[in-house]
């Protein structure tokens, strides 16, 4: 495990205009060439309203086998509204009306979609709103990185969603009698991995083993 302190910061990459000379795909590998710097966009990590007093941050690490950090892991995040509703207007992303360039969310619409990379230290942060769905809470997260023949799909429930749903907080930080069918499926040891654990101001950390010990459980959907 990595010890770089935790930083709790949303991503806000910057994107070249439309205008910019084009730059060439990154080096083949087992999930390039691609444009990885097209991916991200400014405010991907801001998926919550500007100012919203119910916001949170999620954030932590991907590591790989060996507990280093994976410092160009993207990933994609899906989640309901706090009522439990999924979106079903357009996105919230505003272009440039001169050179086509992105400028950022419009800071009100939520999407319940984000998107960040890592940084070098192999860090990501999401600002985003309670999850609403039946249950336990969860954000949706996918995993790309290199190495993989596949992205990864897996789940990050909010630990203090666990309460009065079925699912209580053993005495060890663990978890028992989920009420959830995915955690109720899982030993507590695997279990463990999915859970996004609370800090100070409302503020989760769950990190990503993408194998070895301690490895994520993730999700295949035929």
């Amino acid at each position: 495990m990595t010890t770089t302190p935790p930083r709790p910061t949303a991503s806000n990459p910057t994107l070249p205009a439309a205008s910019n000379p084009p730059l060439p795909p990154t080096p083949s590998h087992t999930v390039g060439p691609f444009y990885g710097y097209a991916l991200p966009f400014p405010d991907g990590g801001e998926v919550a309203p500007k100012g919203h007093p119910d916001a949170l941050t999620l954030h932590g690490y991907v590591l790989d086998g060996e507990g280093a950090p994976v410092p160009d892991a993207l990933l994609e995040f899906w989640q309901s509204a706090p009522d439990g509703s999924l979106a079903g207007r357009p996105g919230s992303l505003r272009r440039d009306t001169v050179n086509g360039g992105y400028l950022g969310r419009n800071g009100t619409d939520f999407t319940g979609f984000g998107r960040v990379g890592t940084d070098a230290d192999g860090h990501y942060a999401l600002r985003t709103l309670p999850p609403g769905n039946p249950g336990v809470p969860y954000i949706s997260v996918c995993v790309f990185a290199r190495g993989l023949l596949h992205h990864l799909f897996t789940r990050a429930y909010l630990a203090d969603g666990l309460s009065g749903t079925g699912t209580e907080a053993a005495a060890d930080g663990g978890t028992e009698r989920p009420g959830d069918a995915l955690l109720a499926g899982l030993p507590p040891e695997r279990r463990d991995t999915l859970i996004a654990r609370p800090e100070q101001h409302r503020t989760y950390r769950f990190d990503i083993r993408l194998q070895g010990d301690g490895e994520t459980v993730f999700l295949r959907f035929d």
